[in-house]
């Protein structure tokens, strides 16, 4: 174990967070780690939705880069934000075990469901599903990192921003003032952490595959596989959570209009031994019951607000 893997990672502290939990678990098993952290472009362009910037996996892509340049060995990723193929020459070898998966309202102490209100999130999927279930009410934009988008929350006349609870808790600042949105399908992978190293160095594939989670690692599978075959990404309202159940995968899945008036749902069970294209038939159900039409609707809607910028 004479090599040192360099562990390439984002700069905020959410993802410096996630990088020292993967150092901490290499070192624990004898492995000598670096730290490299970079600056992505998500984390330097916050006035455009992520949808509009045109660029996929847009907070992966410097690693990507920068490990496909040998400055660094291993990169380690929130799952949700990783496109669902991989470059070529890089792989998945590990997904940690998976945190709370529940977005949250945080709100200013008091949150009323049927007066009108503001709420702020960046994510089409949060907001199509707020206004699915709020019509009455307006829902803002809001980037940034953890820290940013509290700040922006305490300084704002809004009632409340959605958060993913994990994030919170990791970096330890969540507020009293929440509340669990339970009915919200989150994010395919939300929750999850996911290393990947490239395709040519089995040192670092063997050192990492051993941090593996194999139930997370099946669900997030299943969650990013009906994510692909909905040709979704930053672009689609799209929700997916797969659960193990005993001998079971209980699956929910969702695509929604961006405005939230169409709303298009799967849920379904199979046993763990009939994972193989799980996820792929969940989408093709929904595809088969509008959801073609309604992702060609998103794609023009999309492409619409991008050029009238």
């Amino acid at each position: 174990m004479n090599k040192t893997i360099r562990i390439g990672t984002r700069d905020s502290q959410l993802a410096l967070w996630q990088a020292k939990t993967v150092q901490s678990q290499l070192e624990n098993l004898g492995y000598t780690t670096e730290l490299v952290p970079v600056k992505s472009t998500g984390d330097l362009v916050l006035d455009q939705p992520l949808y509009e910037l045109g660029i996929t996996g847009i907070f992966t892509k410097t690693l990507d880069i920068a490990m496909l340049n040998g400055t660094v060995d291993i990169a380690v990723h929130s799952m949700k934000d990783v496109p669902t193929l991989l470059p070529k020459g890089i792989v998945q070898t590990a997904v940690l075990e998976r945190a709370n998966v529940q977005d949250i309202l945080v709100t200013k102490g008091t949150f009323t469901e049927n007066e009108k209100c503001t709420i702020a999130t960046g994510s089409l999927r949060r907001r199509a599903q707020w206004l699915s279930r709020y019509p009455q009410h307006e829902v803002v934009g809001l980037r940034g990192n953890v820290n940013t988008r509290l700040k922006k929350l305490a300084d704002s006349d809004w009632q409340g921003a959605i958060f993913a609870k994990a994030g919170l808790e990791r970096i330890e600042v969540l507020p009293k003032n929440h509340i669990t949105l339970d009915w919200m399908i989150p994010a395919p992978s939300q929750g999850a952490m996911v290393v990947v190293a490239l395709e040519k160095d089995p040192f670092c594939i063997n050192a990492t595959s051993k941090l593996n989670h194999s139930n997370s690692e099946i669900t997030t599978r299943i969650e990013r596989e009906f994510l692909r075959q909905l040709e979704g990404g930053c672009t689609a309202p799209i929700g997916a959570l797969a659960e193990v159940e005993g001998k079971e995968i209980h699956f929910r899945g969702c695509l929604l209009s961006l405005d939230g008036t169409q709303k298009l749902e799967v849920e379904r069970r199979i046993t763990m031994n009939g994972i193989d294209g799980f996820g792929k038939a969940c989408a093709l159900e929904i595809l088969a019951n509008g959801g073609k039409e309604l992702m060609a609707q998103i794609k023009s809607e999309t492409q619409k607000q991008g050029n009238s910028r």
